[in-house]
């Protein structure tokens, strides 16, 4: 399973990226929208762990992306603010899976990564063309 984790805060990303490693996740940590953008035009993802506010870009804008390059890919969002508190979130992004305060325990943040970015057999064989 690959992941890619889009969050400003390093230290904070370094602890979701220990989480999940032991659970057999390929972990890519980036700081910004711009690296996350990047990434997402050259690397297959499964999960895509999204702050929702960045210090630098915009998560709609890496959410959006996600959805037109790589539609198997689900976005769990994550935030410590109130926007979008009222679930109006899935309505936005058509990718959103779940979404969490920043403050959730980290091993829970895994467990919902790691259900969301299970593959399928659908989901193998389009990574397999895309590599082959």
């Amino acid at each position: 399973m690959r992941a890619l984790i889009v969050q400003s805060n390093p230290s904070l990303g370094r602890v979701w990226q220990r989480y999940l490693e032991p659970l057999d996740v390929d972990v890519t940590l980036v700081h910004t929208g711009e690296r996350a953008l990047n990434l997402i035009e050259t690397t297959l993802f499964d999960v895509v762990v999204l702050d929702l506010v960045l210090s630098d870009g915009s998560a709609l804008a890496v959410a959006d992306l996600a959805q037109f390059r790589q539609p198997d890919a689900n976005v769990v969002f994550v935030t410590d603010t109130t926007f979008f508190s009222d679930g109006s979130i899935f309505c936005h992004s058509a990718n959103a899976r779940a979404f969490m305060k920043t403050t959730t325990p980290p091993s829970d943040l895994a467990a919902i990564v790691h259900y969301y970015g299970s593959t399928t057999p659908a989901r193998e064989a389009r990574h397999s063309l895309a590599e082959g």
